[in-house]
C-alpha cells in the first residue's frame, strides 16, 4: 500500500487535468498537499476537493514569472516532494513556427520546471530523501505532426532530469518522470478538437489496445515515485501508453 503520510508535496498545474488528480489523490494517501496554478477559480475549486487537513495550501501563480516563483516557495514550508504538472500543447506545422511560440511553450513546459527547482533548492526548500516527478509525454519518443514546438520543450525537459538526477544524487533527492499518451483532459480534448473530426478521433482512439488514459493513471504512477516505494529509483523515463506503441519500439 502506497503511503504519502506526513509527507509535504508541491503540485504544479493542479487546476485541472493530471494536477487536479494528482493533488486529490496524494491528499488521501496522507499527504500535505501545496497546489498552485495561475487559475485562482480552478485552483480553488481543486483545493476543495482535497481530503480535509489543515496543512494543505494552495498558492496562486505565474510560474513563467520568477517573481511568482519567489514568491511561492518563500511561502512555503521545506518540501519532500514535487510534482511538475503544468504544461501547454501548441500543434503548429514546423513552416509555420513562430519565435513567439517557441518562447510560450517552452516557459510553461521547460524554463518553469527549471526555475522553480533551482529556487527550490537556493532557499533550501526541498528535504534530502526527497522525490521529484516530471510530466513529460510519449510524444518524445513518437513524434506527431505539428508536435515540435511542444515536443520540443518535453525532450528539453527529459534531457534536464537526467542531469538533475545525477547531481541530487548526493543529497539522495530522487527525479523521474512520466511520459503519458493521450489522457483525458481539457488540453487534450481542446488539441484534438482543433486538428481532427469525430471520424478521425474514433481511429486514434481504436488504436489504444487498453483504452486512452485517465489524469487519474497519470497520477498514481507518480503516487509511486513520490513515495518511498521508489526509493532505490532515480533518473528513469516511465513510458504510460496503453500499449499504443507495443510492436514500434
Amino acid at each position: 500500500m502506497i503511503s504519502l503520510l506526513n509527507k509535504k508535496i508541491l503540485i504544479t498545474g493542479a487546476s485541472s487535468g493530471i494536477g487536479r488528480s494528482t493533488a486529490i489523490l496524494f491528499s488521501e494517501l496522507g499527504a500535505d498537499v501545496i497546489i498552485t496554478a495561475r487559475n485562482k477559480e480552478n485552483l480553488n475549486e481543486t483545493f476543495m476537493k482535497l481530503k480535509a487537513n489543515p496543512n494543505h495550501q494552495q498558492i496562486v501563480g505565474d510560474l513563467t514569472s520568477i517573481d511568482d516563483i519567489k514568491k511561492i516557495i518563500t511561502e512555503i514550508q521545506a518540501i519532500d516532494g514535487f510534482v511538475h504538472c503544468c504544461g501547454k500543447v501548441l500543434p503548429v506545422p514546423v513552416k509555420f513556427i513562430k519565435q513567439e511560440q517557441l518562447q510560450d511553450v517552452f516557459g510553461v513546459n521547460y524554463f518553469s520546471a527549471v526555475n522553480t527547482v533551482s529556487e527550490l533548492l537556493k532557499q533550501k526548500k526541498i528535504n534530502n530523501n526527497s522525490s521529484i516527478v516530471f510530466i513529460s509525454s510519449v510524444s518524445t519518443l513518437h513524434a506527431y505532426f505539428g508536435g515540435a514546438p511542444y515536443i520540443s520543450s518535453k525532450a528539453a525537459l527529459e534531457g534536464y532530469a537526467k542531469t538533475l538526477a545525477l547531481e541530487l544524487v548526493p543529497k539522495k533527492i530522487r527525479v523521474n518522470v512520466l511520459q503519458p499518451a493521450l489522457v483525458k483532459t481539457a488540453i487534450f480534448e481542446s488539441t484534438i478538437d482543433a486538428a481532427v473530426n469525430n471520424e478521425e478521433m474514433m481511429k486514434l482512439v481504436s488504436k489504444y489496445p487498453l483504452g486512452v488514459g485517465e489524469p487519474d493513471d497519470v497520477a498514481k504512477a507518480s503516487a509511486f515515485f513520490i513515495s518511498d516505494v521508489s526509493k532505490w529509483i532515480t533518473g528513469t523515463n516511465l513510458k504510460m501508453d496503453g500499449g499504443l506503441t507495443l510492436g514500434f519500439n
